[in-house]
């Protein structure tokens, strides 16, 4: 199994980030089949490493863990807050009509379809995600979207792709068979984080390049 910490594109004593690869799980999951994760791969090679948010193990990009509890605190209360900018980019099936749009869909667990999560307009939380295109492709026909979440839902992007009608390339929980058969992974990646830095007060730009095109 490969244990390789995933590429640092930010260290200093109070945080480290990281551009988590798709397929690699932030924290453990149940069974020891998941215990290979970020958060392990990160504490064996940085001592006092904590998690403060997650990605789903399918998404790749910035992902940030402090390195002691009074920034872990901060830095959670910031997520907590929404007070944290965050960008993902993702490849959808379909040409989608208009140029940007914001997708408010509130999201509660599916208790029948479980890890699945669903749109509940009475029972769900608040989620909101603002889009845009930024570049269409034919032959077949795709799109790459930027996601801007207002919050940070499980499985948020994947269903309001779905709910804007056009379901993320690779996308195994919610797209139909041959849009997951369209790609070799989940298109989605979170490319940008913003966070207050706990020390130092000024607003950093965490970056992960996108990996994936049209």
């Amino acid at each position: 199994m490969n244990q390789d910490l995933p590429a640092i594109v930010f260290q200093d004593e109070f945080m480290v980030a990281f551009d988590k690869p798709t397929g690699l799980l932030s924290v453990p999951g149940i069974g020891p089949e998941k215990a290979d994760c970020l958060a392990s791969r990160a504490e064996n090679a940085i001592s006092g490493t904590r998690i403060v948010h997650r990605l789903d193990r399918d998404t790749s990009g910035v992902i940030v863990l402090a390195r002691d509890a009074d920034t872990h605190r901060e830095l959670s209360r910031q997520f907590h807050d929404r007070e944290t900018d965050k960008t993902y980019f993702a490849v959808v099936a379909g040409t989608v009509l208009g140029e940007e749009g914001l997708i408010d869909a509130p999201l509660r667990k599916d208790l029948d379809r479980p890890p699945r999560h669903l749109v509940d307009q009475v029972q769900g939380k608040s989620a909101q995600t603002r889009w845009c295109v930024e570049a269409r492709g034919c032959a077949p026909e795709r799109t790459l979207l930027k996601f801007e979440p207002h919050t940070g839902r499980t499985h948020q992007l994947r269903i309001h792709a779905c709910v804007l009608g056009h379901p993320i390339l690779g996308d195994d929980l919610y797209a139909p068979p041959e849009t997951v058969q369209a790609a070799d992974r989940l298109m989605l990646h979170a490319a940008e984080l913003v966070v207050t830095h706990p020390r130092s007060g000024e607003r950093i730009q965490l970056v992960a390049p996108v990996p994936f095109a049209l």
